[in-house]
C-alpha cells in the first residue's frame, strides 16, 4: 500500500494536535503585542507628542497631520492620512493598525 506523504502528514498532524496534554505555543510577530496593547491613537484628537509616538512619524509629519485635520475638518477615514505629505503607503501600512478614527456621532453630549 503507497500512502502520500501528504496523508501521513495529515494523520500525523490530528494526532498530535488531539493527544493528550499537547499545548501550543503561538508566536507574534515582534511588536504586535505591543501594538495590541495599546489603544488606537485617534487622529481627530491626537496631540502632537501623542502623534510623534508614532513609527516614522517625527516633529514635521505630526504638524502636517494636525494642519490637515485643521484645514479639511478632521479625518473621515485612516486612509485619509495618505494625504499628508510625507506618508505614503508603505508608512500608512506601518500605521494602519495603531490609528483611529472614531466615527462622528450626530448626538450632542447629554442626549
Amino acid at each position: 500500500m503507497r500512502t502520500s506523504i501528504a496523508t501521513v502528514l495529515a494523520i500525523c498532524g490530528t494526532l498530535f494536535i488531539a493527544s493528550p496534554g499537547f499545548s501550543a505555543t503561538i508566536q507574534q510577530a515582534p511588536g504586535a503585542a505591543a501594538a495590541a496593547a495599546k489603544p488606537a491613537i485617534n487622529l481627530n484628537a491626537a496631540t502632537l507628542d501623542q502623534l510623534e509616538t508614532l513609527p516614522g512619524i517625527g516633529r514635521k509629519t505630526a504638524e502636517r497631520i494636525i494642519e490637515y485635520r485643521t484645514k479639511s475638518g478632521g479625518f473621515k477615514r485612516i486612509e485619509d492620512l495618505m494625504n499628508v505629505k510625507g506618508i505614503g503607503e508603505k508608512s500608512f501600512l506601518k500605521l494602519k493598525p495603531l490609528v483611529a478614527v472614531p466615527p462622528k456621532t450626530d448626538k450632542a453630549p447629554g442626549d
